[in-house]
């Protein structure tokens, strides 16, 4: 994934493992609903991408093989104030192969067993979302859906690592969990952005605010340091036909990557 003008080094990304909390949102950090367990799920094995000065080489990163097409359901119906979202949470792109083959390099680090399935995903989003007075954790499963019409889930595997940089995903950045749900953790390289200038909405959060590709107006690559507790920030944007300032999340390769916690209120809470 190339990035024009980034000022991250692809090749030395910050490790964000154990950089959560479940009590107060912070810059640079998950506001979980609960604790991950640290004895479940993910990688089983560090691979050598990661170095022992909590960085890691994304370019040196096991994918996961294949390049299957799936048949992508995903729509969007204004009704007033309200954008009703519906879908089969299969992505319009190809993905690897799952359940991870032992024939695949990938299989050495994270033996991955599940198979991607279709999902239900209904979902109706305000279309003029609200700042919140207070942030909102976010839950272990979907933090918002992406236009490529698979969900994306928080910075974090199941044992509270940093997915991006532990579990291995496919050529796009995503995989699927044990329901089957194919997901992404982190900006994907196959989201429809813009090489150039002000990057375009990739998708929508559980509170309806858009998220974001990491170019501002100036075409310049935004990093934590210009972003709140959230991994968001108001700006001026495109949104639904027009020129508008408004909060919105900015989807990086900085972790921690998307939504870090939810500015407005969430259609639903972890449970």
């Amino acid at each position: 994934m190339h990035l024009l003008g980034d000022p991250l080094e692809l090749t030395r990304l910050p490790v964000g493992d154990g950089k959560f909390s479940t009590t107060t949102p912070q810059r640079g950090v998950v506001f979980v609903c609960a604790a991950p367990r640290d004895d479940i799920g993910g990688a089983f094995r560090a691979g050598p991408w990661i170095r022992s000065d909590a960085t890691f080489d994304f370019t040196a990163k096991a994918v996961v093989d294949g390049n299957v097409n799936w048949q992508s359901v995903f729509t969007q119906t204004l009704e007033g104030n309200v954008s009703r979202m519906s879908g089969n949470g299969l992505p319009s792109h190809p993905t690897g192969v799952y359940p991870i083959a032992s024939s695949d390099d990938a299989y050495q680090y994270d033996r991955n067993p599940n198979r991607i399935a279709a999902q239900r995903l209904e979902w109706n989003l305000s279309v003029d979302p609200l700042v919140a007075a207070q942030p909102t954790c976010t839950p272990g499963g979907a933090v918002g859906v992406m236009l490529s019409g698979a969900v994306i889930y928080n910075a974090l595997d199941a044992g509270g690592r940093d997915a991006l940089a532990h579990e291995t995903q496919d050529a796009c950045q995503g995989h699927p969990d044990p329901r089957g749900s194919y997901h992404y953790h982190s900006l994907s390289s196959c989201a429809q952005d813009t090489k150039t200038g002000q990057s375009k909405l990739l998708g929508y959060a559980l509170d309806g605010f858009g998220i974001y590709g990491p170019r501002d107006e100036f075409g310049r690559v935004l990093t934590n340091a210009d972003l709140d507790e959230c991994h968001g920030r108001t700006a001026a944007v495109e949104w639904r036909g027009r020129r508008v300032v408004m909060y919105h999340y900015v989807a990086t390769l900085e972790y921690p990557y998307t939504v870090g916690c939810f500015r407005g209120t969430p259609i639903r809470r972890a449970r």
